[in-house]
């Protein structure tokens, strides 16, 4: 079994918070104006839109890798809908576009496998568990 742990720490000075994995940092903030946000940086809706797509452009990489296939190009577009009070996302619409450098590719194929191997997208489709300790 894999683990992957991040940590977020408060920014002295702001309501943001810095989070990082091994050597890469992000700042979490709420929009401007919004309980002490100052748009510093991304807020959760926008994270987990980043998650699964960023996922995605990796494992369409992946399997382009694996399929001997050169691509040129990937662009996926993640849209959230959020909906409730307190808000809850409720769906995720994804487009993908890439270039290939043979025409001949299946490309409805390989987005298709990528879709099947992503660890984000699969884990938000069937559920993951969350326990928040004190």
């Amino acid at each position: 079994m894999a683990e992957i742990t991040v940590q977020l720490r408060s920014v002295h000075g702001t309501e943001a918070a810095l989070g990082w994995a091994e050597s890469h940092t992000l700042i979490v903030d709420r929009p401007e104006g919004k309980a002490g946000g100052k748009g510093l940086g991304f807020n959760g809706g926008q994270l987990l839109g980043l998650a699964i797509g960023g996922c995605l452009c990796n494992d369409l990489r992946y399997v382009a890798y694996d399929m001997n296939v050169e691509l040129r190009s990937v662009e996926v577009d993640v849209t959230i809908r959020l909906d409730g009070d307190p808000s809850l996302a409720t769906a995720a619409a994804v487009a993908v576009r890439v270039d290939v450098g043979d025409k001949h590719t299946d490309v409805d194929a390989l987005i298709a496998r990528a879709v099947e191997i992503s660890t984000i997208v699969n884990s938000v489709q069937r559920g993951l568990t969350v326990t928040v300790n004190r």
